[in-house]
């Protein structure tokens, strides 16, 4: 491995990333001069008392699961073969390798697959660029053998680190923005520009990789987020970083003031009002240290589950392998074979010259993965967690190591698992109780000003919980308003004025998960289970109408779109035909829905059409290994040619079939003042939980707290 590269990597991007990577916007800070060394942009933030994790040494790594993801040594074998391949050896210089990840084995192999077996043949995908053509390569790293894959008729693959953080700095070096920023009143040091996908608005944007460059003030404010030079866009040719295009609309909008919107507490805590009182810290102990293990770096096993876990550099989690033990029978019994976030679309809400492009898939285009920053210990995740790394590659396919990007730990928040008191007329003395404890598995990816948290969260009922919280700052318009009065009567400013000459623009959250459920095995069917009104017969009741339940099992792909709709009810089944309890009913997981936001987009709006995968909160595909990409294999500048909703129209037989289930939350964001500088945390969730799975209640066995089992933590005075 070549230390210096990593090195001027690192360096490079550590410092850069926290400030500004990627956008929602996603975008990006230059990180070298034009900023001065008094720039804001290379503060250190101030210490915290937190343990920080052990560092992990991955020279030495070893894959010991065929899902286990590529180790270093194997990165660099595959870049050696990559490099003495055909084309590519006649110029290495002109290969960009825009991820190199495990060609995962096929799923009958890997389900095959006992512990103690030899693994499988070890394959690397490599999705690469030469000389502006696109290649997919399969490659053995045991034989070398390279085989070239199919390529999207549209579109280009993720963006590199790369990319993103030498296209803002191409403006510079051109004399008419420099002419534009000053005009503007900026100085040059003060600036902070952006990488900004553009999408697909037609053939005028064919034919090359585009990109747009937006710019803010970063004086007097960590947070230049919100100091936008509004109306200033630039259109890059990412490849040449030739500016093609400078458009000024902004003239006459001023740089909002940095009053108030540092968010750092070495900033804050000075400015905290006397009568608040923070409240006194919580944390979890467990004398008896955790209840979950993980063995060979990626095999979790926790309360009767077990599953695979990894970093990857597009879906940032993946949860692979998932089963649990029957507490009936002590056999252990298939939930989901394969588990991760597929895409996510946030399109703004602004059609006027400078936003009409915000439409962002952030895993597609700037990889969900890649921008995953590492936890904060205590604060990110508590005491008790367990830290995993990924290892992802930069263009020139050397590996780095992005350390802490996941963390495993046990909540407990006074929740309840079950509980019966028995009330007095009853004469019996019972009050049964059982504490909830889960299991969570955690990312953040700090997409430019907004951050992800994504959490797995594992009950012991047999519930999964896909949670998605929202936080950061927002993407914000500059504006002559300082008042809600300034705002002529019918105009639209396209969201709400925060702060004086600033507006939050409305955006929406789509979130999409692919989920390879695989509930006792691969043949699996979807019922809509619908809740209808009944009315009573004539005489029959006093009642005159009762809910009905009526079951019917999808058999194409069309039969199994939902849109959610709440005076329309259903509950939505993926179960097994051929498995059932011993009194008939088949063993099944449900989807409990929330966070169902839906687009309201015009399905033929060209945002829409690249992000039709939200047309619906629900869809059943059969398996395809390649169907991974709610958005597509390549999303920059795709068209929509290749995505969820494309593959479902052909409306593909799915009655006791392997098959994929697709949720998609949503958020609608219409920002507030209490979003203004920095967003207090919202999210969503929505569940699979077990019906009809267990014969009875899965968690009877779950012994109460005892007092003796939690003892009181005291501070012990030092000398």
């Amino acid at each position: 491995m070549d230390y210096s590269s990593l090195k001027r990597f690192l360096l490079l991007a550590t410092g850069t990333f926290l400030l500004l990577l990627f956008a929602h916007f996603s975008f990006h800070l230059p990180s070298n001069p034009p900023f001065s060394r008094s720039s804001p942009f290379l503060f250190h933030s101030p210490s915290v008392n937190t343990a920080k994790p052990a560092s992990r040494n991955h020279e030495t790594d070893i894959a010991s699961h065929p899902l286990d993801p590529l180790t270093i040594q194997e990165i660099n074998i595959a870049r050696s073969i990559l490099l003495s391949y055909s084309p590519f050896s006649s110029s290495p210089s002109s290969l960009t390798i825009h991820s190199l990840s495990l060609d995962e084995p096929d799923k009958s192999v890997v389900r095959s697959w006992k512990p103690g077996n030899s693994l499988p043949a070890r394959k690397a995908v490599a999705v690469t660029r030469y000389k502006d053509k696109p290649y997919v390569l399969s490659i053995d790293l045991s034989t070398k053998e390279v085989v070239q894959l199919p390529v999207p008729d549209s579109g280009y693959p993720t963006m590199t680190i790369e990319d993103m953080m030498s296209a803002p700095w191409a403006p510079f070096s051109d004399k008419a923005f420099n002419a534009t920023i000053t005009a503007r009143g900026v100085r040059m040091s003060d600036v902070a520009c952006l990488p900004i996908s553009l999408g697909w608005y037609g053939q005028t944007e064919e034919g090359r990789r585009l990109i747009k460059i937006q710019c803010y003030s970063a004086e007097g404010t960590a947070n230049f987020y919100m100091r936008p030079i509004e109306g200033l866009t630039v259109l890059l040719d990412m490849d040449t970083k030739e500016v093609v295009e400078i458009t000024d609309k902004g003239n006459g909008i001023p740089i909002p003031s940095s009053t108030n919107t540092d968010y750092r507490y070495a900033v804050t805590k000075n400015n905290r009002a006397a009568w608040l009182k923070a409240p006194n810290p919580i944390s979890l102990e467990q004398p008896s240290g955790p209840s979950f293990t993980v063995s060979e770096g990626h095999q979790v096993k926790w309360a009767g589950w077990d599953f695979h876990i990894k970093a990857d550099a597009r879906a940032g989690i993946i949860i692979s392998g998932l089963g649990i033990i029957d507490p009936e029978t002590g056999t252990r019994r298939e939930v989901m074979y394969k588990g991760f976030v597929s895409e996510l679309f946030v399109p703004y809400m602004d059609p006027t010259n400078a936003w009409y492009f915000k439409t962002y898939m952030d895993a597609g285009e700037y990889g969900f993965g890649l921008q995953a920053m590492p936890l904060v210990p205590l604060n990110d995740c508590p005491r008790n967690a367990y830290y995993l790394d990924g290892v992802f590659v930069t263009a020139d396919g050397k590996p780095y190591v992005r350390e802490n990007m996941i963390c495993l730990f046990e909540k407990y928040s006074g929740d309840i698992a079950w509980r019966h008191s028995e009330c007095p007329i009853t004469d019996m003395e019972i009050k049964e109780a059982r504490p909830k404890v889960t299991l969570v598995a955690r990312m953040s990816a700090s997409v430019a000003n907004y951050d992800y948290i994504v959490d797995w969260e594992f009950q012991t009922d047999g519930l999964i919980r896909m949670k998605v919280a929202l936080s950061g700052i927002l993407m914000v318009k500059g504006t002559s308003y300082t008042h809600t009065k300034d705002v002529p009567s019918g105009e639209d400013m396209y969201g709400t004025l925060l702060s004086e000459n600033v507006i939050g623009v409305i955006h929406d959250h789509f979130i999409t998960f692919r989920l390879d459920m695989d509930v006792d095995g691969p043949a699996n069917s979807f019922a809509r289970v619908k809740l209808t009104h009944q009315a009573t017969a004539s005489g029959e009741s006093p009642r005159t109408s009762f809910l009905k339940a009526t079951r019917h099992v999808a058999a194409t792909e069309k039969e199994a779109q939902v849109k959610l709709a709440l005076y329309k009810p259903e509950e939505f089944h993926v179960y097994n035909t051929e498995k059932t309890t011993r009194v008939g009913n088949p063993t099944g997981y449900k989807v409990v829905s929330a966070g169902t936001a839906a687009s309201m987009l015009d399905p033929n709006d060209p945002p829409q059409l690249r992000g039709a995968f939200t047309n619906n909160q629900i869809w059943i595909t059969p398996y395809n290994k390649s169907e991974e990409w709610a958005g597509g294999l390549f999303v920059y500048q795709s068209k929509g040619e290749d995505t969820l909703s494309v593959w479902a129209d052909r409306n593909r037989p799915i009655e006791n079939k392997d098959i994929v289930l697709w949720y998609t939350l949503g958020f609608h964001h219409v920002p507030c003042q209490e979003d203004f500088p920095i967003m207090p945390t919202v999210s969503s969730s929505f569940d699979l939980k077990p019906v009809n799975f267990f014969e009875k209640n899965p968690v009877l066995w779950l012994p109460p707290n005892q007092e003796k089992d939690h003892p009181v933590c005291t501070e012990t005075a030092t000398a």
